[in-house]
């Protein structure tokens, strides 16, 4: 830190041995380092000659003097090292012919920590030969020797060793390496009985802690102890702490009873800064670090290190919400101006009001180049003490050659601890020379204040302190920045009275003539003071009630007295709080408190089922409303022939669309909110818009499908609520919570079992019967156009969708990406022909996502591959649980000739039979052992119990189940599995499957052709 302050404010060497010379004059400890640079060779450094330790380092370089006298020091202690590694340094102290020749370090016999190091000093030869060893206490410390000079120099020295061995040898004295063994340290002797003490530093001159030259730890009043009396000793008797009368701090290696005054006592110690975790605080006049309660303040580490030499903006940020600035603060135009050669730009003026919350500052405030957009130093608006722990010179506030300054508003300053104050060359300068510097100052300096602004000319141009300002001077214009107030002061501004008498809050002067607020509870009184202090004790009045001295809002009500006794008052005509009859009896609190705990469980119970039977209330006329709407069949035109139409023409703003639930290719389907016209309940629905987007077709008018549409009503088809016609057709429908049935299917395949599966493939048949049954082609069944109305009945949704849209030719164009190919039969890819029979193929497919769990048919195939495939006869796989019997259903399905597939009637009727044995058609798990097969078997066949019935095909069982079977032709019936000896299924060979089993061994790849004609020849093999 002395090497930096030198560059920074020395100008001349003369300077610079001057300050050395005031420094060190009469000096015998250092706290710190010693450096000496930059001397030339005709001075003298005599005064040098007292120092006796140096807590640092020592670096000593560049000079050109012969001689060092520093006889006197006999330790370095080496707290802080040079370049992290050397507690004395001496390097390149040679110029011309002149340079250093002898160290002078005669008596210095320890150094505790750090290394050694001279090297390039040309005229000094003798510094190798010295015993270190016995100096450096750890012998692993490097040792670093070079004298810089010729051979013929280095052969000189060795001759002129034996003349001057006194000089080398006998002005050393050896402490350590020549001891007895018993000796742990230094002696004074050769002898056992000649050690020094164990806390002696150096050597000794006797065996007592007396005897030391220094001390290892500290020093105690002349005796070298390990630390000094603590502030707080033990109680053998009391077993307590007690304090100690005879404490004392430690001040670097010696005892003090008190810290200097700008350090903080820490505990035993007088330490420049509170460590982590605990703040400065003021106790009793001493400063002390104790423990934070929550967040401490924030403290910021200063500039003037060789890392952080001025405040830039490279490190401008560092400084944010600091309260205190742990050392300097310097600001230099490298910083201000920027460093081209650091590539750091210049300091913009808006960031200085970081320092807005600065109120401490432990160092100097150096202040050498300043922003010209700024014209004081207001940025430093909340600083109150500058400590001046570390000075330049004698300096801790400095302030030279800025320009733009024209004030100093530093108003909050009120404490300089050590220092003085240096303010120069500022040629705009004003109001600096009123200020009373010695009420701030608090040493006893001279200030140097000049080559500023004349104050003739400062008071002609108006720059003067404001009347309300004392003569103690101000920092700027305004009220607000004078050092004291001639009358008065509110919130640092001075004014001219207080609100004593009038005004909004009323106030009192404090001793200081600052105006503070009365307390609230005091009255406002006109013509008089309205209270005497701030407490409530100090009021001339009271505003509500007066308790004893006291005011208060409401007099004490249950209150605890000092006694332990509860206290009542009541305020009597004058609004003095007064004590209530000991025989006046207060309702139990306790019973008090439990009925109002009772009465509030009480009414949140009634609030609970209250809106348990709200809730219940809307669902039930939800559902009553539905079924109202659902059972009334009104025709839609008057002028029609009476047809029931179930759906009702519905206005836009009797929907409110919801979330999405999905898209298709003719539309988008959300959740909605049907509100009938005229009703205020809401029924959930799903809302279906449908668009033309080839701009064709409209929806304005009501259509003769769209009344075919309403009319459905079947218990496995989607009912139809609602028709709203307009440019986007929308279709309101019931809603099905739980979602498709390819979703379930892939979501619970792990729960489904042969009978639910079968009994979906009768619903959906009948659906699809009862839609053709209508004449209503469906062209898009899938498994995601089945829903789901409970876990056991599923619904037919997305029917008649494309006569919607195309009513006259019944063709429409298909993207590849949108339309359904893998779906759709082979004769609606290529003719676009869609009939009831195309359905067949659909369902056909349907069925086979249902027993593959939700799989995508055709898979690893493009949609335009799959029409080549279907005309060369290759079919979907046979799924793992299918018997041949159900693979043999789809089979049929997707026969090429269409008047060969199965109609929905037979397929609902060959369902419903297998729906009554699902484990002999539907292998879901293979069987565990025998037992388990027949009791799972029996257990499938009595739940899934019907009845047959050939007249009624849409009679429905309470689960939902369709019970009609509907019988195939003879030439259609297919075999059955049986169970073998061992449970094992196996096929039994029909006429049939025989020959299916003959076409596969064909190998042909048309061997759907083959099959197909082989139908018209199984009467014949039967």
């Amino acid at each position: 830190a002395i090497q930096m302050i030198h560059k920074l404010i020395y100008s001349s060497p003369a300077q610079h041995y001057n300050n050395l010379k005031e420094r060190y004059t009469g000096c015998e400890i250092v706290m710190g380092n010693l450096e000496i640079t930059q001397m030339e060779s005709d001075l003298d450094f005599s005064f040098l000659g007292s120092i006796r330790e140096v807590t640092g380092y020592i670096l000593i370089a560049m000079n050109q003097f012969s001689r060092l006298p520093l006889d006197q020091l006999r330790v370095i202690r080496g707290s802080s090292l040079y370049e992290k590694e050397w507690a004395l340094s001496v390097f390149h102290n040679f110029e011309s012919h002149s340079g250093l020749e002898d160290l002078g370090l005669t008596n210095l016999t320890e150094i505790l920590e750090g290394g050694v190091q001279i090297v390039h000093n040309r005229n000094l030869s003798y510094a190798p030969w010295i015993n270190w060893r016995d100096i450096v206490r750890d012998s692993d410390k490097i040792l670093s020797f070079s004298c810089g000079c010729s051979a013929i120099q280095r052969l000189w020295t060795v001759l002129l060793l034996y003349k001057m061995i006194r000089r080398c040898f006998v002005c050393i004295s050896v402490t350590k390496t020549v001891c007895a063994p018993q000796c742990h340290g230094h002696c004074f002797g050769t002898n056992p009985n000649e050690c020094c003490h164990t806390e002696c530093a150096g050597g000794c001159i006797g065996p007592r802690d007396t005897d030391c030259f220094a001390c290892r730890h500290v020093n105690h009043s002349g005796a070298c102890v390990p630390h000094c009396p603590w502030p707080l000793v033990y109680n053998r008797q009391t077993f307590q702490l007690e304090p100690n009368s005879e404490a004392m701090y430690q001040y670097g290696s010696i005892c003090v009873p008190k810290c200097p005054g700008h350090f903080i006592v820490d505990g035993s110690a007088c330490v420049s800064s509170c460590p982590p975790g605990k703040r400065e605080k003021k106790k009793n006049g001493i400063k002390q670090c104790e423990p934070c309660i929550g967040l401490c303040p924030k403290v910021c580490e200063g500039t003037g290190a060789n890392h952080r030499q001025t405040v830039d903006s490279s490190n401008i940020d560092s400084f944010i919400n600091c309260t205190k600035i742990q050392g300097s603060l310097h600001f230099l135009i490298l910083g201000i101006k920027g460093d081209v050669y650091h590539s750091i730009p210049p300091l913009e003026p808006e960031k200085l009001k970081v320092f807005n919350t600065v109120r401490e500052i432990t160092g100097i405030l150096n202040i050498q180049s300043w922003p010209d957009e700024l014209s004081d130093l207001s940025v430093f608006s909340s600083l109150t003490t500058i400590q001046g722990r570390s000075l330049l010179k004698p300096f801790s506030l400095l302030v030279m050659k800025i320009p733009s300054l024209t004030s100093l508003g530093l108003h909050s300053l009120r404490e300089i601890s050590d220092g003085c104050v240096y303010i120069t060359q500022n040629k705009n300068l004003c109001y600096h020379h009123t200020v009373n510097w010695t009420q701030i100052v608090t040493s006893n300096c001279d200030n140097d204040i000049k080559d500023n602004k004349p104050p003739i000319k400062c008071e002609e141009e108006g720059h003067v302190c404001d009347p309300l300002c004392s003569d103690s001077g101000c920092w700027g214009p305004g009220p607000e920045q004078c050092l004291s107030c001639r009358n008065h002061s509110r919130h640092g501004t001075c004014v001219s009275h207080c609100n004593l008498y009038s005004g909004s809050p009323r106030e009192f002067a404090a001793p200081n003539g600052e105006c503070l607020a009365c307390h609230p509870e005091c009255l406002p009184q006109n013509g008089k003071q309205t209270c005497k202090g701030k407490g409530a004790d100090q009021c001339v009045a009271c505003s509500n009630m007066m308790d004893g001295p006291h005011c208060v809002s409401t007099c004490p009500n249950g209150v605890n007295g000092e006694k332990g006794q509860t206290i009542f008052k009541y305020p009597n005509a004058e609004g003095h709080c007064k004590p209530c009859h000991l025989n006046c009896t207060r309702g139990s609190q306790i019973a008090g408190i439990s009925v109002a705990v009772f009465a509030g469980i009480i009414v949140l119970l009634a609030v609970f089922v209250l809106g348990f039977l709200y809730r219940r209330g809307l669902a039930i006329r939800r559902k009553r409303a539905l079924r109202r709407y659902l059972e009334s069949g009104e025709p839609l035109d008057p002028g029609e022939k009476g047809t029931k139409v179930h759906a009702r023409i519905l206005k836009p703003q009797e929907l409110r669309k919801g979330k999405l639930l999905g898209y298709g290719v003719f539309g988008t389907v959300n959740k909605g909110l049907w509100i009938p016209e005229g009703d205020s309940v809401k029924i959930p629905v799903a809302i279906k818009s449908i668009q033309d987007r080839s701009g064709r077709q409209t929806f304005t008018e009501i259509t003769d499908h769209m009344l075919a549409m309403g009319g459905l009503d079947h218990p496995y088809i989607v009912r139809l609520l609602g028709i709203c016609p307009g440019t986007n057709l929308q279709l309101v429908t019931q809603l099905s919570p739980q979602g498709s049935l390819l979703q379930h299917l892939r979501q619970h395949k792990d729960r489904l079992d042969p009978q639910r599966l079968l009994n979906w493939c009768v619903q959906i048949a009948k659906g699809m019967y009862y839609l053709e049954e209508h004449c209503i082609a469906h062209r898009n069944l899938a498994a995601r156009n089945v829903l789901l109305k409970s876990d056991y009945i599923v619904q037919i949704s997305d029917f008649g969708v494309v006569d919607l849209l195309y009513p006259d030719d019944k063709k429409y164009v298909y993207s590849e990406h949108k339309m359904p190919i893998k779906w759709m039969a082979l004769e609606s890819i290529l003719f676009r022909r869609y009939t009831h029979q195309s359905d067949v193929w659909s369902y056909g497919v349907t069925v086979w996502e249902m027993m593959s769990y939700g799989a995508e048919p055709y898979a690893s195939m493009h949609p335009n591959d799959v029409p080549g495939l279907l005309e060369k006869g290759e079919r979907l796989a046979q799924p793992q649980i299918c018997t041949i019997d159900v693979y043999m259903v789809m089979v049929k399905c997707w026969m090429i000739d269409e008047n060969v597939r199965p109609t929905f009637k037979e397929l609902a009727s060959e369902f419903t039979r297998m729906a009554r044995d699902p484990p002999r058609y539907l292998v879901v798990k293979p069987p565990q052992n025998c037992v388990g097969a027949d009791e799972s078997h029996q257990r499938y066949v009595k739940s899934s119990h019907l009845e047959a019935d050939d007249d009624d095909d849409d009679e429905v069982l309470q689960d939902g189940f369709a019970t009609p079977p509907l019988q195939l032709s003879p030439t259609r019936s297919h075999s059955r599995l049986r169970m073998a000896s061992y449970k094992v299924r196996c096929l039994q060979y029909t006429s049939t499957n025989i020959f299916f089993m003959f076409t596969l061994s064909l190998g042909s790849v048309r061997f759907f052709d083959v099959f197909e004609r082989s139908l018209l020849y199984l009467p014949r093999l039967n």
